[in-house]
């Protein structure tokens, strides 16, 4: 198609095969990062039952009884005894061995007697009698200790297929199971050895359906390791995963996933593609999207219309609206069999507003009633904004009362788009204003409107006001959700109070609402401000445990916490962390660590940082040179000082006022005020207007001068 062409280099190769080297470097491969004092994730070498066993009377051993008496007995072997015994003798954890058999050194006499007895079961009896366990949700318990037995005591085989069943019942019937449950069945002392790629690909799908990518993305780097390909229902479960919580700073995991995925002989279908332009568009690139959307097409497949959606919500956030456009006109022709949905028009709409074309916006309207496609809250308030934005609050009041005219009362997400505006505008007073309309009109705000209304108290630091509308929502009955919790959490951050911060984070969990990435990041920041260090290591493994995936954020407030507190070691070792995971140390991290280095006056350690972001391909920036220039002055060295001046120019960066303030203070440490002036009028002929700091620096030099002369 014209939008796309032209067409980009095919993303995965249709015949060679590449092997994953267990060796190479990624955050798939490598473990999960674990920094100097941060306790690992415990390892257990066998599966332990995941119910707590009941209290039962030990059925001694009979002889086979008739199958219709008992749902126990399968092709006249009689299990009720076993299944007795193991429900009231569960295994005890055992200490972690290197030996891939489990195999128990001194056993029970009566689980003795039953393994003689339960010899020569062959093995389709056994995966019979665990079907029939796995069938229902109150017999789960005994299957999950009876897949440990045969495993203890190599009564079956295959195993791997015993413990993917296992795996995928426990998943399905949504029990709670323990991320050390996932990692110890992945150890080369767990039930197979090494892990088949049907139990690993088992382990995928399940992490994945628990909402843990961590594990999810470990069990693949598993998986390649040891050569093995991923399914492509795994894979989408781990997209689909991913997808749940995705944000721009999850991209260069997914920009991994992707070349793993690359790199395999596996031929994707359409609904793997079309997740991965879900992906792509919700963690803001666009570009990779329509070359995933351009493959698709080329392969002859159909890709599903929401990921189309939500590529146009993508181009259509980055005012990118021609190609939006194109795309809406190449899927919704005028003629064509397909008629756009709501969505559709609202993604083309929200490009419309981005670019404030308020005539094309009320033209998408005009042609939605025209259609007969009945505009929702979400396009209503799209309308508002560009209004709004332009100024036109009547035209927005006239809009609200068409919508009644209408009959679709405008609802809360309306009144919360006015609220997030005032918001982004610093005009927070005016969100009671908003409430009382709308309360007016017989709204009640829910739980999407109070937390606009608690970011913009917390934003704007009115503690009170973000206090006081966190209790009244939930005395209005609607149960916080970890939007809420988060918002409020980090307003008490915002505010300094460290300590509320701590006892909030307490009471989400006690509420029922458990901690995402983002919760963590917030708390992480939060002690890391506070310079509690040991603590904020402590969260970091916590996080881990959890099985979420420390993003750029995560590992840019570390670096920073560890180089405002001097622990440069540390804040390196993020850095070498991040590389090792695959991920791409920002300008920013780079910019904060040389700041911190220069504070102190430690020149020589901020000239290696600077080296290090040269090498990793990152342009320095001004801030990052005028940072060296203070670390050069810090340590009295004026001569280095003005040789960064010389790189910026040579480099074709333009020195702002902060260069030649710093410059100058650098001057007046090693006592040459003589040469401040110079600085002083260099700085104005380069167009930079001096502030008040640099007029200070320049009546400094001179003062000092003049005591120098006097006799």
């Amino acid at each position: 198609m014209a939008l796309l062409s032209p067409s980009p280099p095919p993303l995965f190769p249709s015949t060679s095969t590449t092997t994953t080297s267990s060796s190479s470097s990624s955050r798939f491969l490598s473990p999960p990062f674990t920094p100097w004092k941060l306790q690992p994730l415990p390892s257990i070498p066998s599966l332990s039952p995941l119910y707590s066993a009941t209290s039962t009377t030990t059925v001694p051993a009979t002889s086979s009884s008739s199958p219709s008496l008992s749902p126990n007995v399968i092709e006249g072997y009689d299990f009720s005894p076993l299944l007795t015994y193991l429900s009231s003798h569960p295994p005890p954890l055992q200490s972690p061995s290197p030996s891939p058999s489990p195999s128990p050194s001194k056993l029970n006499p009566a689980e003795l007697h039953l393994v003689n007895n339960y010899r020569s079961v062959p093995a389709h009896v056994w995966l019979s009698l665990l079907n029939s366990l796995l069938s229902s949700d109150s017999t789960l318990p005994l299957a999950s200790l009876l897949v440990p037995f045969l495993s203890r005591h190599n009564l079956s085989f295959p195993l791997d297929l015993f413990s993917s069943s296992l795996i995928h019942s426990l998943s399905e019937s949504k029990t709670d199971l323990p991320t050390t449950l996932f990692l110890s069945l992945s150890k080369p002392h767990s039930l197979t050895s090494p892990p088949s790629p049907l139990l690993l690909n088992s382990l995928i799908s399940s992490s994945s359906l628990s909402s843990r990518p961590a594990l999810s993305l470990h069990f693949l780097s598993l998986l390649l390791s040891h050569s093995y390909l991923p399914d492509q229902a795994s894979f989408s479960q781990l997209l689909s995963s991913l997808i749940s919580s995705l944000s721009p700073h999850d991209h260069p995991v997914l920009s991994l996933l992707l070349s793993r995925l690359c790199s395999l002989s596996l031929q994707p279908d359409a609904p793997l593609l079309s997740l991965l332009i879900t992906a792509f568009s919700l963690c803001s690139d666009p570009d990779t999207s329509l070359n995933l959307l351009s493959l698709t097409q080329s392969l002859g497949l159909t890709p599903r219309l929401s990921c189309i959606v939500t590529l146009l919500s993508t181009l259509s956030s980055a005012g990118r609206v021609m190609e939006a456009e194109s795309l809406f006109l190449e899927f919704f022709p005028p003629d064509g069999p397909l008629r756009p949905r709501v969505h559709a028009y609202n993604a083309l709409l929200k490009g419309y507003v981005k670019i404030r074309s308020l005539k094309n916006a009320e033209q998408v309207l005009d042609e939605m009633s025209h259609c007969g496609v009945k505009a929702n809250d979400a396009t209503y308030g799209l309308l508002i904004d560009a209004y709004t934005e332009a100024g036109r609050w009547e035209s927005a009041r006239i809009l609200l009362e068409e919508m009644e005219a209408c009959g679709a009362r405008p609802g809360a997400y309306v009144f919360s788009r006015i609220l997030v505006r005032f918001r982004d505008k610093g005009e927070w007073q005016k969100s009671f204003a908003v409430l009382r309309e709308m309360r007016k009109n017989g709204i009640k705000p829910d739980r999407h409107f109070y937390n606009v209304m608690i970011d913009a108290f917390g934003k704007h630091n009115v503690l009170k006001h973000a206090v006081d509308t966190f209790k009244k929502m939930e005395e209005d009955g609607i149960k916080p959700d970890v939007v809420t919790w988060n918002t409020f959490i980090n307003a008490h951050r915002r505010a300094g109070q460290f300590g509320r911060v701590m006892e909030l984070f307490e009471e989400m969990q006690e509420a029922g609402c458990e901690p995402g990435t983002t919760t963590y990041n917030i708390v992480i920041k939060s002690l890391g401000e506070e310079g509690r260090l040991e603590e904020m290591d402590k969260k970091l493994a916590e996080m881990k445990e959890a099985g979420l995936l420390p993003n750029i954020v995560t590992y840019t407030t570390l670096v920073d916490a560890y180089g405002k507190a001097g622990y440069y070691g540390h804040a390196i070792g993020c850095l070498e962390a991040m590389k090792a995971d695959g991920l791409r140390p920002t300008r920013s991290m780079y910019n904060a660590l040389i700041n911190s280095y220069a504070q102190r006056g430690l020149s020589d350690q901020a000239v290696e940082v600077f080296k290090m972001m040269k090498a990793d391909g990152i342009s320095p920036s001004v801030i990052a040179l005028n940072s060296l220039i203070n670390a050069y002055g810090e340590d009295r060295r004026d001569i280095e000082a003005f040789s960064v001046l010389q790189f910026m120019k040579d480099n074709a960066v333009k020195p702002d006022v902060v260069t030649y303030t710093t410059l100058m203070k650098a001057l007046i440490r090693v006592e040459k005020y003589d040469k401040v002036p110079s600085v002083f009028e260099e700085m104005i002929s380069y167009g930079c207007r001096p502030d008040k700091k640099a007029r200070e620096m320049l009546r400094s030099a001179l003062k000092y001068l003049r005591q120098l002369r006097r006799p």
